[in-house]
């Protein structure tokens, strides 16, 4: 099997291991519904048919730029400052920090440095959502943001054409981030 096919079966493995557990995590929330479940193992077949029949991957492997990626700590940590610190609640946040990263490449229309930024300043407003049952403090949406960061990195030409891409990443780097966190505290 080619490097290209391994890479594509994984990733598609990998999304939707990811996007299973976050149905999973509603599934717990809302445990008082009957019909959650069959919806839940509906849209798990539904996600997987897809990915399995949809071009989401490139042919040729990209990474994102590393100082491109950079900018996923400060979208989380401005959106996560916003969020506790100032009280404005976690969307209102999320969505003020996305505005502001939508903003900066009309700060010059030449430049395709800025014209990359909003998308990893965006991905990083997701982080700084995080409850505080889970982000205890400043530095776990730090690590999150830098695990985040990573996986932005890594997945450029990876799950293209698949709608919230980077709300499943910031998704992975907090659940990342959390289960080494408690694998650690409880060894």
């Amino acid at each position: 099997m080619s490097s290209n096919r391994v890479i594509r079966y994984t990733s598609i493995l990998l999304l939707f291991v990811i996007q299973l557990l976050f149905l999973f995590a509603i599934f717990k929330e809302n445990s008082s519904s009957i019909v959650l479940p069959f919806f839940i193992v509906l849209i798990s077949f539904l996600l997987l048919f897809s990915f399995f029949r949809s071009p989401i991957h490139h042919n040729k492997l990209a990474f994102e730029k590393v100082y491109i990626a950079v900018w996923v700590p400060i979208g989380a940590v401005s959106s996560y400052l916003l969020n506790h610190h100032l009280g404005l609640g976690a969307v209102f946040s999320a969505s003020l920090v996305g505005l502001m990263g939508a903003l900066i490449p009309y700060l010059n229309k030449k430049s395709t440095y800025l014209s990359h930024l909003p998308a990893a300043i965006y991905c990083g407003s997701f982080i700084g959502m995080s409850s505080t049952k889970v982000a205890h403090d400043i530095y776990f949406i730090i690590a999150a943001s830098i695990c985040t960061a990573v996986l932005l990195i890594i997945s450029k030409s990876l799950l293209n054409g698949v709608g919230g891409k980077l709300g499943t990443l910031a998704f992975a780097g907090v659940a990342i981030t959390y289960l080494i966190l408690f694998l650690f505290s409880h060894s």
